[in-house]
Parts: structure tokens; sequence; C-alpha cells
């Protein structure tokens, strides 16, 4: 049942509302906590009981953190790697070129460094190696290594690993594994086969850390002391968000402390990159997955592979500067790339389709470094699993993004045991892969029914989920500022989404491109201003500025303004529908 009515918004959406249950338990919050009715309303809906309430606004990672030996593997890998370090053996870093990988690499590096080592970073090239090691690349760093360390990679590189000849390889990894694993010192993976899957929610940087907590274990029982593993917490926050893990437990905890650090702006390559963002106020998990992700992987993306990796272990802010322009400016290069490849693969995906339980689209020398993104809108924009290919002569090299319940990475690796892929592999959330050209339509149709089987294509196409109505005059800076403590918002966490109704239009213009600015207010005083990005983009931006009078629901989320040294409430408009 629509929400409000609202079958079919401004934006052609359906409008869904709190159900029964939830309503319930957030009135049972309110009576047992007196906290505020909007944020009863979030914690009800994203599972929190009341009696810990208290303990999930104030979320404390020494609650929180597993026993970093609770993964197999772990011992040995912390082992070695200060074995490593102690007999000042040449240590090499292996990692993957997106965010999580240069962050998982930043994290080595710069805890390496503050016990006094340094170590070679090696991110293969997306078009000319692909994702993972390769036999020639590890064969070259065995060669002048003791230690090779695969981060965010390496759970199924059977055979590059086995060209590592002389060096010791440890893998840290998130990616699903297979019934057999590398022969190497350890694999620490929570998505390994004989994990039971508890941490399978870590990103590959998380991993890291927790090898970095065993590691300043056993240093303390040999009686001495490693770095300050809680300024290195940024990376980590920035991996999680960026790689789309799910905002749940210590991924939670490590965000929010991730960003109090970043706050502090101590990092000279994220302060740079922040700089060149235009970030002018304290990050948020949406500033790391929207603003500073995407600039940290455009290198990786299509530029200098590790580009990203270097920026946030760079130690030196005239460098680092550098480096964050050089990124900005090739993300405004993918941006391009991306948009054209976007609208084409929007359009073959509307002619097969965009209500069946895989979206998907592929092209002729589509750019592999954005075939993800683009994905990735498709999924958003569908609430379905998709996957976009770039083809290039008798091949085809993908990416997929996913929906949560749904589960694309151990799809992928179904097929290519079956043999419909050439390579394929990845998490619940996100995939890559390899296909044949000639293999592609029947790879597709065996992933559609796959994807089927977990529920893919049951949710409604264009649904608005919603906390609940709110009145401008309760729109304030306090309640935002409570909202904000049932953070961060992300991947399995969706912030809080609320419906103005019955509101009168003040004013409403186009500022910039595209852009919708409003002023809304009930009639009986209180008026609360507003702001959609791309609203003229699509029907909603024209039918608010040519209102005539006519009163609307207006759907979005609360944020603060702050300008000019002033802080005011605003709503993020993301949908309308006529009231009435």
């Amino acid at each position: 049942m629509s929400y409000l009515g609202v079958a079919r918004s401004l934006t052609g959406r359906r409008w869904v509302g709190p159900g029964a249950e939830t309503e319930r338990q957030a009135e049972a919050m309110v009576q047992r906590t007196g906290l505020a009715r909007p944020l009863c309303a979030v914690l009800a809906r994203l599972g929190v009981p009341p009696e810990e309430t208290e303990g999930f606004l104030e979320p404390r990672l020494r609650d929180l953190l597993p026993d970093p030996r609770a993964l197999r593997d772990m011992e040995p890998a912390a082992a070695r790697l200060l074995r490593a370090v102690g007999a000042r053996e040449r240590i090499a870093i292996f990692a993957d070129y997106d965010v999580d990988g240069g962050a998982s690499a930043a994290l080595l590096l710069d805890w390496l460094r503050r016990m006094g080592r340094e170590a070679t970073l090696y991110i293969p090239d997306r078009i000319d190696e692909g994702y993972g090691p390769n036999v020639p690349a590890m064969r070259d760093l065995a060669a002048r290594h003791d230690l090779i360390i695969c981060v965010d990679c390496g759970t199924l590189s059977h055979e590059p690993i086995d060209a590592a000849q002389g060096a010791d390889v440890i893998v840290l990894d998130h990616h699903l594994g297979s019934e057999t694993l590398p022969d190497c010192v350890a694999v620490v993976n929570p998505n390994r086969q004989d994990e039971d899957g508890t941490l399978g929610h870590l990103c590959a940087a998380a991993v890291v850390f927790l090898v970095l907590v065993e590691a300043g274990r056993q240093l303390r029982e040999a009686g001495t002391r490693g770095p300050d593993l809680m300024a290195l917490l940024d990376l980590v926050a920035l991996a999680t968000v960026a790689d789309v893990a799910p905002l749940k437990g210590v991924n939670r905890a490590l965000v929010r402390q991730g960003l109090k650090v970043m706050a502090g702006r101590a990092r000279p390559g994220l302060v740079a990159l922040a700089d060149v963002a235009r970030l002018d106020t304290a990050p948020s998990s949406y500033h790391l997955g929207y603003v500073l992700g995407p600039r940290v992987n455009a290198g990786g993306r299509i530029g200098q592979a590790d580009l990203g990796a270097r920026l946030l272990a760079c130690t030196s802010p005239h460098e680092a500067d550098a480096m964050a322009q050089r990124l900005d400016q090739l993300n405004t290069e993918r941006r391009e790339i991306e948009t054209a490849v976007r609208e084409a693969a929007l359009a073959q995906a509307e002619t097969r389709g965009l209500n069946a339980p895989l979206v998907w689209a592929a092209g002729e020398g589509w750019h592999p470094g954005v075939v993800g993104i683009v994905a990735s809108r498709l999924k958003e924009m569908t609430n379905r699993p998709a996957i976009v290919i770039g083809l290039d002569g008798a091949e085809g090299k993908g990416s997929g993004r996913s929906i949560a319940g749904v589960d694309l990475g151990a799809s992928i690796q179904k097929l290519a045991f079956e043999g419909l892929l050439l390579k394929g592999g990845g998490h619940r959330m996100a995939a890559g892969l390899t296909v044949a050209r000639d293999a592609l339509e029947p790879a597709m149709e065996r992933l559609a029914a796959l994807l089927e089987k977990q529920g893919a294509g049951q949710g409604g196409a264009a649904d608005l989920r919603l906390d609940g109505m709110l009145m401008p005059g309760a729109a304030t800076a306090e309640l935002i500022d409570q909202l904000e403590r049932a953070g961060p918002y992300g991947q399995g966490a969706p912030g809080p989404r609320f419906v103005l109704p019955d509101m009168r239009i003040a004013y409403a213009r186009q500022v910039g491109s595209g852009h919708l600015k409003i002023a809304c207010d009930d009639g009986l005083g209180a008026r609360l201003d507003g702001i959609s990005f791309g609203a003229f983009d699509t029907p909603l931006g024209q039918a608010l500025a040519e209102h005539g009078g006519a009163r609307f629901h207006l759907a979005g989320r609360l944020e603060i303004n702050e300008w000019g040294g002033r802080r005011a409430p605003q709503l993020r408009l993301d949908d309308a529908a006529p009231a009435g």
C-alpha cells in the first residue's frame, strides 16, 4: 500500500512508509526512552530494541571490535609481518586499484613507517594487467623482496602466488574464496569457505586493521609497544563506506570513530583531497562515498593505478596537494566518460526491460574503469542487481552491483565454476567478471536465474522508502543532530527520509546546472528551505518551479546548511507529489 496515497510521484516512484510493527516499536521506544519521535522511527526501522538504544547511539569500538584471532591464519600472518619488520626484510605490498585496496595498502605503509620500515607498493594496471596478482608481477616482486602482502586481492590467485618463488606471501582479503586456498604463509579472509561468515561484512581495510591489532597484541606480549592504531581509522572508515560494506556492528563503530579522526585533518592526503573537493564541513559517510571515494578511485579507473594509494599514504602536504589536484582532474574526466557509457547502457537496459531479476548492458569499447559506476547507477535506478560489460575483441570485462539480500559474488563465482564465465569473483554487493563474447547472452540468462532464486526482482523498481511525516516547525537543527547520532548511514543503514505533507511552495527557482532551490511552509508560519540537485533532469524541477499555487507532499532528507557561520535546517528534496 502506498504512503499518503502516492502510488506514482513526480519522479514516477511509489512511496512506502513504515509498517505497522515498526510504528508500534517506535511508539514503545518513545515511551521508554523519551527520545524524539522521528529518531525513534529511524531506530525502529534499523531494528534497534528499546533497551539497546543507548549503546547504539554511542557505539564504542572496544565493545564491538572482534577478537582478531577469531579469523583463521591471523596469528601466523601477524607473526610473519613482525618477523619481516624485526629482520629488516624487504617487503612488497600488492594491492587492488580501488579505494579499499588503496586504503589497505596505505594502512600497511603508514604502520610500517611508524615502525621505522618502508615497503614497495605495487598496484596493477586495470587495463593491461586486470584485477589481482598476475604471474609476471609476482615473479618480479619475489625476485626483489622477502615478503609480499596481497591486500584486497589474492584469495583466488593460486598460480600467481605459486610463481612468487623465493618470497613468502600473505593474503589479507575479503572476496569470496574457493574450496582450495593458495599455497602461502596465511590467507586472512572472513569470506574463506572454512569461515563461519560472522565477519563476512568486513572490507579488506578492516581485515588489515585487525591484523595490525593482532600485531600490536604480539608486540605487547613481547614487552614492547606498536603504533597508535586509532590514528589509522580514517583509512578504514573511507574504505568501509567506499566499498559499500554494510554499516552494522563493528563497521558502524569503525566508520563513526574514523570520521572523528578524519575531522582532525592529520592525514595530508585526505586533507588535500577534501580541500580540492571544496569540502568545508566535518566529513560524513556521504562525503566518503560520494566526494572523497570517487576521487581516490579515479586513478585506478582511468589514470595512474597507484595514485590513490600513494596519496593516502603521503606524508608531505606539498606532494599531497599535487596528487589531489591530479586525481580531481581524472575524476572530472571519469565523469565525462561515465556519462556517455551510462546513457548508452540505460537505453540498452530499457530495451531489454528494467523489471527482470537482473538489469544488464554490454557495449563495444566501454571503458572498464567506469562500468562498475554505471552498474551502480542502474542498480540504484531499478532496485535490481546490475551488470555492465565493456566488449573488446572476443571478450568482455564487466562489473556488477547488487542489492541487499542478494549475494552477487557467490552467483558470479558459480558461473565461473560452471564455465559460463572465463573469470569471476567478488563479494555480496559487488563483483567483477570476464566473459567470452559468444557466451554473453547465456551467461546473463543463467545469472538472472540464479539471482531470481535469491529474490531479485521482487521489490518495486521505483519505491521510495520513508520513515514518516514531519512538519516543518519540527525540522530543527537540534533534531538533525539527534538523527545523526543514529548514523553513520549508508549500505545496510539508509539515512532518514521524511515527508513534509501538504506544503505550500513559497518560492522555487533553478540554480546552478539544473538544480532546484525552494522554500515551503505549512500555512501556519513554519517555513523550511530546500534544495534538489539535478531536479530539472526529472519532471520534479519543472513541476515545482511552475507550481501555480498548488500544494505538494515533499519527501527528502534533513540536513544542516552551514553558510556564513550560521547553521540552519534544510530539506534535501528527493521527490514530491501533488497533495489532494
